[in-house]
């Protein structure tokens, strides 16, 4: 499973870790994934989301996890919130 959230597309970034006598060495600077179950009401049921905070905390200001999924661009979220998002769609419309 990759290191991803499916939420924002949060993922691994490499950099340095630099020392007081400026040694260099290579470093991978991990994304905090945390496991979130998330209620959606037009579902009526909850799905599991692996995201990080900044993620739970964008899907509480936009009003909850229909809405957000319904605001953002399909490139940023992950292959199981795409699928829950196609299903909120259909939903909708009929």
């Amino acid at each position: 499973m990759t290191r991803r959230c499916e939420l924002t597309g949060k993922t691994v970034q490499y950099g340095c870790n630099v020392s007081h006598a400026n040694n260099k060495l290579s470093k991978r600077f991990l994304p905090n994934l945390q496991n979130v179950s998330f209620f959606s009401d037009t579902l009526k049921r909850t799905v599991r989301v692996r995201t990080t905070p900044h993620g739970i905390r964008s899907v509480e200001a936009n009003g909850g996890f229909d809405m957000y999924l319904l605001k953002t661009d399909d490139a940023r979220l992950g292959k199981n919130v795409l699928a829950v998002k196609r299903q909120l769609k259909a939903k909708k419309l009929t």
